[in-house]
């Protein structure tokens, strides 16, 4: 199972949020290439970096800082938050980044994200952010009715890469994994499923490995590596 630390960017800066709550934020570094650098030399093998304000207003205001961490790094990038249309997939994937997550657009534009999981097949992430279940969007900030396991199966035809499932009450807390959310979620997807919210501690890495046979690939970590 694959171990990816999590670099959050909001007004340049490397952050983390507390259950999804902007006005919750923990402030880690003030040079988030150098912070990039430190989780590469540890050894991870790919990066998670999300772009919070993109994901909160839809605007690309943190690309310099994007850019620089391309260039800088020799492992892939998966990046997330506020892609919401084809220019601007197509934008990060010609920066560098390896692959894009599409969060919101799953729901608002689902036709847009196969058509880009069709031109770039194994490029697109379904990122699946979830309260109690029903999926959340821009950043966040908007719940929906829909379940997240009804949203990986609307997908099953279409050649993304795999799921990342989040479960917000759980993010940035150091409180353990919703290993029961998760479970399904990995039955549902057709998918490899990558794990995020919740990692404190080795024995919560450790409580993962049985999802292992079931699909769950990797693990997303953030507030307990910096912590």
């Amino acid at each position: 199972m694959e171990i990816i630390p999590a670099i959050d960017l909001l007004e340049g800066h490397c952050v983390r949020l507390n259950q999804g709550d902007y006005n919750k934020v923990t402030h880690f570094s003030s040079d988030p290439v150098d912070q990039a650098l430190i989780w590469q030399k540890e050894g991870a093998t790919r990066l998670h970096l999300v772009d919070l304000d993109g994901a909160k207003t839809g605007k690309p205001i943190n690309d310099s800082i994007i850019k620089s961490i391309v260039n800088a790094l020799e492992i892939p990038i998966q990046l997330g938050g506020g892609i919401r249309s084809k220019k601007r997939a197509e934008e990060l994937l010609n920066y560098g980044i390896e692959k894009v997550i599409l969060g919101t657009i799953a729901i608002d534009n689902p036709e847009l994200v196969k058509e880009l999981a069709t031109i770039y097949p194994n490029k697109i992430i379904l990122g699946i952010d979830l309260k109690q279940g029903r999926v959340a969007t821009s950043g966040w900030t908007k719940g929906s009715n829909i379940k997240g396991v009804e949203l990986v199966k609307s997908y099953k035809d279409t050649p993304i890469d795999s799921v990342i499932t989040t479960d917000i009450s759980k993010d940035g807390t150091l409180k353990g994994p919703n290993l029961k959310e998760l479970k399904e979620m990995a039955n549902a997807s057709k998918f490899p499923v990558i794990a995020s919210g919740g990692i404190g501690t080795n024995a919560d890495l450790i409580s993962l490995a049985p999802l292992e046979n079931q699909g769950v690939i990797g693990v997303i970590i953030g507030r307990a590596l910096y912590d």
